[in-house]
């Protein structure tokens, strides 16, 4: 690992870590907090995806909505009027909403071949940002004069690794320019999780395989045709299967790094907490050595 012990993490001039684990547990938490201390440079993988590889589509999606409208449309064609996507740390809508959820186009609902397709842009977009880690820890020093580096991951990580590899090529790449810090909760934050994913069904990125097993078997079970399939009603069917179907993986890729809590994350006031959370994860893991 980039840090071999709580000591040489703690002396370290230059820190850099890896965030990840389930959206909702604490990566923006723990991000925000260091970086309002001045000294670490944050960069989130979801508004490098949003603003860098697939902004264009996004901002082509959108003027395909408003083109649909003949006052739009006469705007646009004159370049009147410009469409693009505002994306920021703290909205990163735009991408889930280009993202969306299949089924019943009536209902907002995408053609399943279109949901696919989306679904490998963001595949491919996701790796793309996460293997540009290297370059903006290096860019933050270089350019910006930041000493510490964390990278803010979207929770789908896990999808594109394969965690019982030694050498999966993303996840060697990554812990060579900074130290992975899995967020881990328990079943009270899991259930916590899906309850507020009940009240509010967001998009979500799936591993190809496990996206085609919960939608062959969701139209088994309910028997409806695939242009019928509420949007929502199916997302919140497959979240807590895709809780159960990423937490063994996450679990897996521990070994890149080291773990820590939710709720040791929810209890960060500053960088001084950060530091000897890391501290004490890194003194846990030589215990268990």
């Amino acid at each position: 690992m980039l840090y071999r012990d709580a000591d040489h993490w703690r002396a370290a001039p230059s820190k850099r870590v890896l965030v990840y684990g389930m959206s909702g547990l604490g990566k923006t938490h723990m991000s925000t907090t260091v970086r309002d201390s001045g000294t670490w440079f944050h960069y989130s993988i979801d508004y490098r995806i949003g603003t860098r590889y697939m902004g264009e589509r996004i901002a082509d999606n959108a003027k395909a909505e408003a083109m649909k409208v003949p006052f739009l449309r006469d705007l646009l064609m004159t370049d009147s009027i410009y469409i693009g996507s505002n994306i920021t740390f703290h909205n990163l809508s735009p991408v889930s909403t280009y993202l969306g959820k299949p089924g019943d186009p009536a209902k907002g609902g995408l053609p399943i071949d279109e949901y696919r397709r989306r679904q490998e842009q963001f595949r491919q977009s996701e790796i793309a940002a996460l293997n540009d880690t290297g370059y903006f820890a290096e860019r933050a020093l270089q350019l910006y004069g930041y000493p510490n580096f964390i990278c803010d991951t979207g929770g789908s990580i896990c999808e594109w690794v394969d965690p019982a590899d030694d050498h999966d090529p993303l996840m060697t790449t990554l812990s060579t320019v900074a130290l992975p810090i899995w967020i881990k909760g328990d079943e009270a934050h899991t259930a916590a999780l899906i309850a507020r994913f009940d009240k509010a069904p967001k998009p979500m990125a799936y591993q190809p395989e496990f996206l085609l097993d919960c939608w062959t078997t969701y139209l088994s079970e309910t028997g409806e045709a695939q242009d019928k399939v509420d949007p929502d009603t199916f997302v919140r069917w497959t979240y807590a299967r895709a809780l159960a179907h990423r937490q063994p993986r996450y679990e897996a890729m521990a070994r890149w790094g080291v773990t820590v809590t939710a709720d040791e994350v929810a209890s960060l006031n500053g960088e001084a907490d950060f530091v000897n959370l890391v501290a004490a994860a890194l003194e846990r893991r030589g215990l268990a050595a």
